[in-house]
């Protein structure tokens, strides 16, 4: 009988995530399986959750709602600030991913949305928040 995959467990599995219409935004082909110890939180929840349980070989696919992946998107997160606070030398294309510091020296991921003459609208939110995942997995190896 084969050993089911529980917390605490190191394992190491194939994966292709998509969107709900089907584009692919990750994938473990052509690169070494995902390695990671079930339910210590080093994968978003939903993920975590859904491949526990797991027999060695077992193919699986995994629906995860926003909320037990990267959250909902929040508009609090989004902000619009003065092109003039920020420098000429810095790109400030929409699409362009830049670091934020907070005054207490965190440094946020943001990405540019949007820019007009005298603004540039920043977003903070993580680029799959809002987003269900879909996974197609499957468990190569539990350690």
């Amino acid at each position: 009988m084969s050993k089911a995959a529980e917390a605490g467990d190191t394992l190491r599995l194939h994966y292709t995530g998509t969107f709900e219409d089907g584009t692919v935004f990750d994938s473990s082909d052509g690169r070494d399986p995902l390695e990671f110890t079930l339910g210590s939180g080093q994968i978003i929840p939903g993920l975590d959750k859904g491949v526990t349980g797991m027999e060695v070989g077992e193919e699986r696919s995994v629906t995860v709602p926003p909320a037990d992946a990267y959250g909902e998107r929040d508009d609090k997160l989004v902000q619009s600030v003065p092109r003039e606070t920020i420098p000429d030398n810095i790109p400030t294309d929409p699409g362009t991913q830049l670091q934020m510091q907070t005054p207490q020296g965190q440094q946020i991921p943001v990405v540019v949305t949007g820019v007009t003459d005298e603004h540039v609208e920043l977003d903070a939110n993580h680029p799959l928040a809002g987003k269900t995942l879909k996974f197609e997995v499957k468990l190569v190896e539990i350690a």
